[in-house]
């Protein structure tokens, strides 16, 4: 495969997995020989990340749907080589679609990492099916609600979930790793590692917490819009429960943090592809409580790699983490499913050589 130039566009300001998985993949085909760029906006969170990942990042006016962006997005395409466009979120697919259509024309691959439903309207048809030369999303289940909602091409539309290093993630030494962090040592650890946004399900961890047993912690590993309201709940909770739950902010390594843990939940009740911190949790061999939401159930099989309970359900979350907490042997069973399943189809391998190849026969299809 000849090297190509594969610039990725990302308007949101944010940072979770969507923009982490820019940046790995981003990463991992530049090793590969590729040119690699990511353009975003100056005060985008990624645009500072990037340097810690030797990628490229350009800053454009793209956070909006605006005349300035649309015209800076033309210019640098005019300037600068590219084979292919990778859009993440709406505001830069839009601005892509045009600026492709204005000035030089390069194929979009458009990857979709959430399961927030797309608008049935002509404009969205146009966007995904003419606008895109393909459209990746990160699961399956993804694909099959733009496939039988929106009534998009199947033919023109891969699920790529994001792969993780399995030789990097794996389960620590549990009682070192705690040691380092200051976490107790003889307590039953629970963590959920995700940007605090009202769909994680964090709430419903904290809400648990008076029900669930006396020696088991809470860690919160994460930053994000909700952590005051977060917060405001721990601080509300009966003072013998509130000292179990551990707040400790964005951590820019969750390797130590997971390894260090008993147990994980991922509670989400909306917008999930297939999580990526439910994946390295998973590779770390812990046993793990979450929800059907998006494509999860491509990585949580009920009582085969994890504990699946309804969303927005305080009580089952509270009696499966309990379970948990409460059988050793189940942990161990679960814990070494999850990791093994993990291994043979979520890798970080597999993820780059699938993107690749789109990647080349978008590119291809373009000049032929």
């Amino acid at each position: 495969m000849k090297p190509l130039s594969i610039v990725h566009t990302e308007s949101s300001l944010g940072w979770g997995g969507q923009e982490i998985r820019i940046l790995a993949e981003s990463q991992g085909l530049a090793r590969r020989g590729h040119a690699v760029t990511v353009l975003c906006a100056p005060q985008a969170r990624i645009l500072a990340e990037a340097v810690h990942w030797g990628v490229p990042a350009v800053a454009l006016p793209i956070a909006a749907k605006r005349p300035a962006g649309l015209r800076a997005l033309v210019d640098w395409l005019k300037a600068n080589r590219c084979d292919v466009l990778s859009t993440h979120s709406s505001t830069d697919s839009w601005l892509a679609a045009f600026a492709t259509r204005m000035g030089r024309a390069v194929p979009i691959v458009r990857t979709r990492h959430i399961s927030a439903p797309v608008p049935r309207n002509p404009a969205s048809r146009w966007l995904y099916e003419r606008g895109a030369a393909r459209i990746v999303t990160t699961g399956e289940a993804l694909k099959r609600e733009l496939v039988e909602r929106n009534g998009f091409t199947a033919e023109r539309i891969e699920s790529v979930p994001t792969g993780i290093d399995a030789g990097r993630f794996r389960p620590g030494d549990r009682a070192a790793q705690r040691a380092a962090l200051g976490l107790p040592g003889e307590a039953t650890l629970l963590g959920i590692v995700a940007t605090l946004r009202s769909w994680k399900g964090h709430e419903y961890l904290i809400k648990a917490m008076p029900l669930l047993p006396k020696k088991l912690h809470l860690v919160i590993v994460g930053d994000g819009p909700m952590r005051e309201v977060l917060q405001n709940m721990a601080e509300e909770l009966d003072d013998r429960v509130r000292v179990r739950v551990r707040m400790v902010g964005d951590q820019r390594d969750v390797l130590p943090w997971l390894q260090a843990l008993d147990l994980f939940a991922l509670p989400s009740y909306a917008n999930e592809g297939v999580p990526q911190a439910l994946v390295q949790a998973m590779l770390c061999g812990l046993p793990c409580v979450t929800t059907l939401v998006g494509s999860i159930g491509e990585l949580a099989r009920d009582e085969i790699t994890a504990l699946v309970v309804p969303p927005r359900d305080r009580d089952a979350l509270a009696a499966a983490i309990s379970r948990l907490a409460g059988d050793p042997a189940l942990r161990s069973e679960l814990g070494t499913a999850a990791r093994r399943h993990c291994v043979e189809n979520f890798s970080y391998e597999r993820m780059l050589d699938r993107m690749e190849a789109i990647y080349h026969e978008v590119a291809m299809a373009a000049h032929s």
